[in-house]
């Protein structure tokens, strides 16, 4: 159960919650589009931040950890919020200028919305406790001497 605390998890459990918020609150659209938008910048830069504080080249090349099924089905679901994302913000735009589709927008939220628990659920699985790798701590040696 170590991996419901780690803070990746605790952190996309947040932005969960919040985009589950917004979701309901789409009404209030200035909330609405300010929230999917943080959720949707989060999402993106988790890759950079699990790259740079994980030893993700030792775990999945040298340990042999490629070829899990879950690390693929975990890419696969990451690809998958990321394209869900892009029709997302083409549709709002859409929405926003009067030309949307309200139905198209719901129903792609609801695929957003399966696929980012189904990612989030699978990233925890993948956790492993780790110490911060060296290319860290020396980028914050150089920053903060």
């Amino acid at each position: 159960m170590e991996f419901l605390y780690a803070e990746t998890t605790i952190a996309a459990s947040i932005s969960f919650v919040l985009m589950l918020i917004a979701y309901k609150l789409a009404h209030i659209r200035k909330f609405h589009i300010t929230v999917m938008l943080s959720c949707i910048a989060f999402d993106i830069a988790m890759p950079f931040y699990l790259y740079l504080n994980r030893d993700w080249y030792g775990r999945l090349i040298e340990g042999g950890e490629i070829l899990n099924f879950l690390i693929w089905m975990h890419i696969g679901l990451v690809v998958t919020v990321y394209i869900l994302y892009a029709m997302q913000v083409i549709e709002g735009r859409k929405i926003l200028k009067g030309t949307g589709n309200l139905a198209n927008h719901r129903a792609q939220a609801k695929g957003i919305i399966l696929a980012r628990a189904l990612m989030i659920f699978a990233g925890a699985l993948l956790y492993e406790k780790q110490e911060v790798t060296h290319a860290v701590t020396s980028l914050s040696n150089i920053l903060y001497s």
